[in-house]
Formats: C-alpha cells, sequence, structure tokens
C-alpha cells in the first residue's frame, strides 16, 4: 500500500527578506520558517529590534532546559500576547514566583493522583464516543477532540462535565479565544513601551475577560465548599488545599484563577490539538489503525490498570506528539550574554526552542517526516527520545500534566477507534498552522464509521 506523507506547511527558501517574513508570520508562524531550519543546528535571525536564535543542537537544548534553567527565564514577549487571559499563572512566571507555584501545584499530579482521577477521564471518554454515535457525512474532529478534552479538565478539575452551564460557556468562550489569539503576538517580535497598546486582536480581550470572570465564579464556590467541608476530592480541591511546604501559604481565590485559566489551555487545548492530529494520522494509516482498535479490547477492564496495556495506542499518540507538537515553539530569554557554536549570544536575545523543527530535524531522526510509531522501539527512536524530543518541555519546566495527558491521550484515542472506522476526505487534507496550538487551517475532517 502507498503511504501518504504527513501533511506539513511548505518550507521556505532559506532567504526571505524581513518585510515578507512579517506578512508571513501574520498568516501563520509555521509557514514563514525556512527549509534549513530542519537541518541546521543554530540558526540567528536579526531584526532592527532584537535578536534570536533557533537552538537545534541537542546539547544545547539540554543546556537551556535542563542544565541551565534559571539563566534562561521564560521570555517576557511570550507572556505579552498571553496576560489577558493567564494573568500571573505558572505558564508565564519566572523565578520564586514560579518556584512557589509549582511547590503547590505539583504534587497534585503526582503518582497516585492519575489513578484517583481516571474514573472522571474514562467517564469524559465515553461521553465522547456517544456523541460521535450516528454521525452522518464528514466529521470535523477537531471539534469533537475539542469537545472532549474540555470534558476531561472539567470533570477531574471542579467534577463536572462539560454540560454544565458554567463549564459549557467557558468552553464556547475559549473556542473562540483560541482563534482569535495567535501563539505569538506583535509584542513578542517588537519591545513596546508598558503604555503602547497591545495591538491584540478583535474579541481576544473580550473573551479572556469573559472566561477569568466564569472561572472565579467555580473557584469562589470551590473555596465555599472547602470552607464549609463538603468539597469533592478532585485537582481543584487538592490545589486549593495544598500549601508550599516553604512559606505555609495557599493559592487565594485570585491567584487560583490564573492557574485554572492555565490548566485548562494546556490541558484542553494541547490535548484536542494532537487527539485530531492522531485520528487523521491513523486514517492515513488503517493498519495502524487496526493496530489500535485492536489492542482496544483490553478497555473491557474499566479499572486503571488497563491503561498500561495500551501500548499501540501510546506509541501512536507519541509519534503524533512528534509530528504535530501542540506548542511548536517555546522562547527563552539570556538573562547573560553566551557564546554558543562561535556566536556571541547578547543578553536579553531570544532563544527559541522549536519542537516542531527538532522533531523533524534531518541530521538527528531517520525518516524524519514520515509516520512511523514503530520508530520508538528502534535504537535511533530511543536515542531520538532522549535528546531530541521534547513535546512538553523539558527540565524544571517541564509540563505538570505530562503524565496525565500520556493516559488521556492513548485511552480516548483507543476509545474511539474501537468503536468507529475513520477515513480522510478526499479533497480536504489538513494544512497545520499554530494558534494557540499546532491545529488545522481549516479544520481536520473524517469520515466516520461504526465498526
Amino acid at each position: 500500500m502507498t503511504q501518504v506523507m504527513p501533511p506539513k506547511p511548505p518550507a521556505r527558501s532559506d532567504k526571505v527578506p524581513l518585510w515578507r517574513y512579517v506578512r508571513l508570520f501574520r498568516q501563520d508562524i509555521l509557514s514563514a520558517q525556512p527549509a534549513r531550519l530542519y537541518r541546521a543546528w543554530m540558526a540567528e535571525f536579526r531584526t532592527p529590534f532584537f535578536r534570536s536564535f533557533l537552538v537545534n543542537q541537542p546539547d544545547l537544548v539540554k543546556l537551556l532546559l535542563k542544565e541551565r534553567p534559571d539563566d534562561f527565564p521564560k521570555s517576557d514577549r511570550i507572556a505579552e500576547g498571553l496576560k489577558p487571559l493567564l494573568g500571573n499563572s505558572v505558564f508565564l512566571t519566572n523565578g520564586a514566583d514560579w518556584k512557589r507555584q509549582r511547590r503547590i501545584i505539583d504534587p497534585a499530579f503526582e503518582g497516585g493522583r492519575l489513578k484517583d482521577t481516571y474514573p472522571a477521564m474514562r467517564a469524559a471518554a465515553e461521553a465522547a464516543v456517544q456523541r460521535l454515535e450516528g454521525r452522518k457525512g464528514p466529521v470535523e474532529i477537531e471539534e469533537e477532540t475539542s469537545h472532549a478534552a474540555a470534558d476531561v479538565i472539567f470533570r477531574t478539575l471542579f467534577s463536572i462535565p462539560i454540560g454544565h452551564e458554567v463549564a459549557g460557556e467557558v468552553f464556547t468562550r475559549f473556542r473562540d479565544y483560541q482563534r482569535s489569539q495567535p501563539l505569538l503576538n506583535l509584542a513578542a517580535f517588537v519591545p513596546l513601551p508598558r503604555w503602547m497598546p497591545r495591538f491584540f486582536r478583535r474579541g481576544t480581550r473580550r473573551n479572556a475577560a469573559e472566561i477569568r470572570t466564569l472561572i472565579a465564579k467555580l473557584t469562589a464556590e470551590r473555596m465555599a465548599a472547602i470552607e464549609a467541608g463538603r468539597a469533592p476530592d478532585d485537582l481543584a480541591t487538592k490545589i486549593m488545599t495544598t500549601r508550599d511546604p516553604k512559606t505555609g501559604s495557599t493559592f487565594d481565590t485570585a491567584e487560583m484563577v490564573d492557574q485554572v485559566a492555565i490548566f485548562f489551555l494546556a490541558g484542553h487545548e494541547t490535548s484536542a490539538s494532537a487527539l485530531a492530529w492522531a485520528l487523521y494520522l491513523v486514517a492515513l494509516y488503517p493498519d495502524w489503525q487496526e493496530r489500535v482498535a485492536a489492542e482496544a479490547a483490553v478497555l473491557e477492564d474499566e479499572s486503571f490498570a488497563a491503561v498500561s496495556r495500551l501500548k499501540v495506542s501510546r506509541d501512536v499518540f507519541r509519534e503524533t506528539l512528534r509530528l504535530y507538537p501542540p506548542v511548536p515553539m517555546m522562547v527563552r530569554e539570556a538573562a547573560c550574554p553566551e557564546h554558543f557554536r562561535n556566536r556571541a549570544v547578547p543578553k536579553g536575545a531570544q532563544m527559541v526552542l522549536s519542537p516542531w523543527h527538532l522533531h523533524r530535524h534531518e541530521r538527528l531522526w531517520e525518516n524524519p517526516n514520515g509516520f512511523d510509531p514503530a520508530r520508538w522501539g528502534t535504537e535511533n527512536g530511543k536515542q531520538c527520545q532522549r535528546d531530541a524530543y521534547i513535546p512538553f518541555s523539558a527540565g524544571a519546566r517541564v509540563c505538570t500534566g505530562a503524565g496525565f495527558a500520556m493516559v488521556e491521550g492513548p485511552l480516548i484515542l483507543s476509545m474511539i477507534l474501537r468503536r468507529f472506522r475513520v477515513e480522510p476526505v478526499a479533497g480536504r487534507a489538513p494544512v497545520p498552522v499554530a494558534h494557540l496550538t499546532v491545529r488545522s487551517k481549516n479544520g481536520i475532517w473524517l469520515h466516520l464509521s461504526e465498526r
């Protein structure tokens, strides 16, 4: 059978004039990148306003993320575009504030808690399958995976399904926000003074404010339930009652709104992106689809132990995260002058770590642009997983919910494919673009048929 290569945006020629790059960037950050970045160890980009360096060399990626993270904090330029929704959440803060937030948040996602949240996660997966039953004609699967991932977050975080009035309203508002907010806005490229407006797209600020108002309502209700001794034992209760082991403090309501906002963004938006691409990839590769569907028989066992037996589904999901990492680029800032690969890196330079390029790097991966879940059992795959695979970042700032995502993704993928066969829609191949996460420009369309 002839295999179809997974789609990716066309790479540009190695030299792209700045004015054209900015124009391309406004359309989509992925399609603005030159082809050489898929084989370069390091690349420098200069503008009249700042210098940035894209880093693909594994030992430099390790240095920035694992060995010296305090010397390369999150760039404030990224925060500029996300602050209306995320405030001072753990995703944006640095230094002592970030360390305090992680000390409070991390215990909620430790080993045993995954087992505790599994029943809610499975209930959301079963609800997703039920929503797909009886669907006729092509299905825009990104919308369905967004619904499923949001349901998981609300069930595990606040013990309410997506059908709850406030949860449903947050989901609707967030969908509008996601479509209006790019990964980076103008402030990421131009050092604007504090007094200057931030040029957000129409609707971004309004949707962010409305989402935060709804989250504040849920958070205040949970605070009251905790004080009354009648709060459910879910992630929200765990986080809101955990004390910082150093200071004894807990999150107040305002701080909790910031954290819930990032839990929803990171836990819903990223999972929805990865699940949609995973379903499209198995539609292109029906042999892998059938292997996932056959393996899914283990889910007759409804216990958490069954998840450990979803080995094929996990490899398919891992390969999806390689080809379509939900967060395609991360930006750090050099806190002091450096010298990398015979290049002077000035203080304040933007250090771009790009899973999108690192995961497809031509000098690291065998068959870098192909879909091959079996690669994870090869020596090259194992080596690259250690050195060149960062879908959840790495080091101190690795995503707190990485383990959560690697249960949720294979579970929902398996449950959908156990019930349905998926096929691509002719003439509607998706084109990846970067909004808040890697999505398809015009949706991902699939035919579903019940098995």
